[in-house]
This record gives C-alpha cells, sequence and structure tokens, in this order.
C-alpha cells in the first residue's frame, strides 16, 4: 500500500505536538504565565504531570523517576497541591474546566489515597463543568483498587502503555508484563466505566519481526481497544542516557521500521478501525474517529485530541501549557520546580511567544497531520514548491491552486511533508528521532 523512499524519510523531524516545537523554546519574560492564565476565561482543559513509575523502562524518554524513594514523591505532590491552588487563584470567574488529564511518567505509581487527594484538590480549587477525566496507566503497578477509584473519579478514558505482546521484546525494553496482566487490567478498567481505551504500541523495537508485531496487533483487535496508537520506538542515547541498555545493532532497519508501519495500518484499517494520521487509529464509536469524520480533529501536547478548547493549562515538573499565542514550560528539575511551587510562584520561565507567521504556519502543520490538507498563501505556495516537488512527484501530495493534500500513500511522509512549513528547522541544529 506504501512506497519507500528513504532519501525522503532520511531527515528527523519534530511530532509537531506543537509549533513552534519545544526544540525552539526560550526564556519568558517574567509574569508572562501568570498573565497568561488570568485571561484563560471560557473552556479551559487542565494536565497534571506526575513524573513517577514504579519501574523504569529501558525506552522511554519521558521525565520519570522510579517511585520508591517516597520522600521525594511526597515533596513533589506537596508542591503540585501548591500549584493547583496558585493557578486556580488567577483563573478568572468565567473559566469552565471541562477536561482533565493525568499523565507521566505513570499516574498510578502514587499510592491511591494521593491520588484521590489530587482530585479532592481539583474539586476544591477550580470550577469544574461536568469534565471528562482521562489517565495513563502502567498495567504492572495496576490494582484492583485503581478500578474503584477510577469509578469513583468518573474516568472515562484510559491509555494504558502495552508497547508489545512479545515477551522477548519486553525483556529487551525492560518492560516485562503478561497477558493475563493486561487482560486483567482491562477488566478493572471496564467495570470501572471506562469506556474509551487506547493501547500504545510501538515498532521497531529490538529483536521485533513482523510475526511479533501481527501478533500485538491481533491481541489488541481482540481485546477490544477503542483506541491504537502505534509509535516508532525513536532510539536516541544521546538525549535518554537509560536507552544505552537497548544494543543498536538490535533494532530493525529503516525499511523493517517502515514495513512495520505498513504493516499496522493495513491490519488496523482492515479490522475495523480508523486511521487518524497514519499511526493513530480509533473504532468509529470513539470521539476520537467522530471529531477526525467531521473534520474538527486537532493536535496538543497530548497528540491528536477531541478537546475543542484553546486554553491547555499543564501542572507539574516539565508540563507545557498552551494558549492563543503563548506555549509555556515549567521547569524541568524536580528540586527547583518544588522550590518555586513551595513560594507559591509558578515555574514556567521557558517558552515561546508566538508570532502571527508562527500561528499561520502553525495551522498549516496542524491542518496537513490532522486533515491531511491546508489551504496556503502564495506565499508559502512559492516558499515550498521546489522542496515540495519530490513527494508531488512520487503521488505522495498534490498541490491543486491553493490546496495542498497529503495523497492515501503520502501519509507515513506527512511529518516531512508538514516539516516543509518550519521555518525553525533551518536555524537548529536540534537532534529528533526518525519520521517513521
Amino acid at each position: 500500500m506504501w512506497n519507500y523512499y528513504p532519501e525522503l524519510l532520511a531527515t528527523p523531524v519534530p511530532r509537531y505536538t506543537s509549533y513552534p516545537t519545544a526544540a525552539d523554546f526560550g526564556p519568558l519574560e517574567d509574569g508572562v504565565i501568570e498573565r497568561a492564565i488570568a485571561g484563560a476565561g471560557g473552556d479551559v482543559s487542565l494536565y497534571l504531570h506526575i513524573p513517577f513509575c514504579e519501574k523504569i523502562c529501558y525506552y522511554c524518554g519521558c521525565n520519570t523517576g522510579a517511585s520508591g524513594k517516597r520522600a521525594r514523591v511526597e515533596t513533589y505532590l506537596e508542591a503540585l497541591h501548591q500549584e493547583l491552588a496558585t493557578v486556580a487563584s488567577l483563573l478568572p470567574q468565567n473559566a469552565r474546566v471541562r477536561r482533565i488529564a493525568f499523565g507521566g511518567g505513570s499516574p498510578n505509581a502514587i499510592r491511591p489515597a494521593e491520588f484521590m487527594a489530587l482530585v479532592d484538590s481539583l474539586h476544591a480549587h477550580f470550577p469544574l463543568f461536568a469534565p471528562e477525566w482521562s489517565i495513563e496507566l502502567d498495567p504492572r503497578s495496576l490494582s484492583a483498587e485503581w478500578g474503584h477509584l477510577v469509578r469513583e473519579v468518573g474516568i472515562t478514558r484510559a491509555s494504558m502503555g502495552v508497547q508489545t505482546f512479545a515477551a522477548h521484546c519486553q525483556k529487551a525494553i525492560g518492560r516485562e508484563q503478561s497477558t493475563a496482566m493486561i487482560c486483567r487490567s482491562i477488566d478493572w478498567l471496564r467495570s470501572g466505566g471506562v469506556t474509551s481505551l487506547n493501547f500504545d504500541l510501538m515498532y521497531g523495537l529490538p529483536h521485533q519481526t513482523m510475526i511479533d508485531l501481527a501478533d500485538s496487533l491481533e491481541h489488541t483487535r481482540m481485546l477490544g481497544a477503542d483506541r491504537v496508537a502505534v509509535f516508532g520506538y525513536a532510539h536516541v542515547p544521546h538525549m535518554v542516557p537509560r536507552q544505552t541498555m537497548i544494543p543498536e545493532d538490535a533494532l530493525p532497519g529503516a525499511e523493517a521500521r517502515f514495513a512495520m508501519a505498513a504493516q499496522a495500518h493495513e491490519f488496523l484499517t482492515g479490522n475495523g478501525y480508523e486511521a487518524i494520521g497514519f499511526d493513530h487509529f480509533a473504532l468509529p464509536h470513539d470521539p476520537m474517529a467522530r471529531v477526525t469524520r467531521e473534520g474538527k480533529l486537532r493536535r496538543n501536547f497530548q497528540g491528536f485530541t477531541d478537546d475543542p478548547a484553546e486554553v491547555l493549562i499543564g501542572m507539574g515538573a516539565t508540563a507545557i501549557s498552551g494558549f492563543p499565542g503563548l506555549l509555556a514550560q515549567n521547569e524541568k528539575h524536580n528540586g527547583r520546580y518544588r522550590a518555586l511551587s513551595a513560594q507559591g510562584r509558578l515555574s514556567a520561565s521557558h517558552g515561546i511567544a508566538s508570532s502571527p507567521q508562527d500561528r499561520l504556519r502553525g495551522g498549516v502543520i496542524e491542518a496537513l497531520l490532522c486533515r491531511s490538507e491546508a489551504r496556503l498563501s502564495p506565499c508559502l505556495i512559492a516558499e515550498v514548491q521546489d522542496r515540495l516537488e519530490p513527494f508531488v512527484a512520487r503521488n505522495l501530495a498534490s498541490l491543486d491552486n491553493d490546496t495542498l493534500r497529503i495523497l492515501q500513500g503520502g501519509l507515513p511522509y506527512a511529518r516531512g511533508i508538514a516539516a516543509l512549513f518550519d521555518s525553525y528547522r533551518a536555524v537548529t541544529q536540534r537532534r529528533f528521532s526518525s519520521a517513521i
């Protein structure tokens, strides 16, 4: 179904969960984040970052640490509670919190009572308007008690880090979890009221074969995941030191990775899932599939989303907030984050105030990734036409008057095509993961 053109995939590119990307962030003026929150009226979404896991996987590039060091967990949660109160005190009276997401790390790496304390704090401080609750979970540290909490809180959306069902691949990436463990977790979550369950799967893992991936995809279908994200493993040990535990010579090559991505797309779309981009999928009843059909799919720091809110406030170390015209990231260092929060100060001093030109280009990039087409200004057409030609010549994209379309065969090249409109890539030397 897809043709492999290695020269068009040779340049690593961002995933574009924002534009400008986090690689382009710099210092922000004092008070910028406070003013942005104070002006955030209307519908608002919240994200809480829990940077802990019970066990650390070799492949993971997230900001996370082992949850066994209880003093560090407890002081972090104290700081997060203080940040919740500070942010809530700044929100205007007409703000309405419609969505709340917990991510990490693994939110279920903290104790159930600690999680409920965060939920109680959200209810106490924020104007909640029947919000949608979502959470990322690690099946290895999930318990029946968490299933009860899911029901009590009203969480209807959950994402599980499955990655692979192949035991030898699990061992190679430091994430061993039996099929029985995953099935048990699904039962707890479904009984708790989760109606949109996502599986994160990966291709390009050490020692992984097409047969291994086919088996994981079949398990996913049989277990009834409502959504599936199939990520290519990004091997960047220069950025993520723990990845040195994964031998580079055990990884599939670029052409094998491409074949695995094509295999996942073909299997899932052939078994009732609707494609969202080239590596995300959802069953027709799922809200993500519905907004895709309606042309309302969006991207934010959580990836593809059906969230229409223009404001996403991230809380916790490294969490990123998005406002119209501003992107801001909290302090990455847990110790400095805790110290600032304890003083009642917000730590988001890093980010970027986007210009009108940034917003124009960001709109084109989002439209290409979410809807596979975008209208271009004459200036943008003139700027990218020569670099776009290799994609058009191979029938991966078409440019008709002012409309650029990514064709079916061009889906795996979508990030590369989107990157043509990224004015920052020409001036930064930041290294990214491979495009597929």
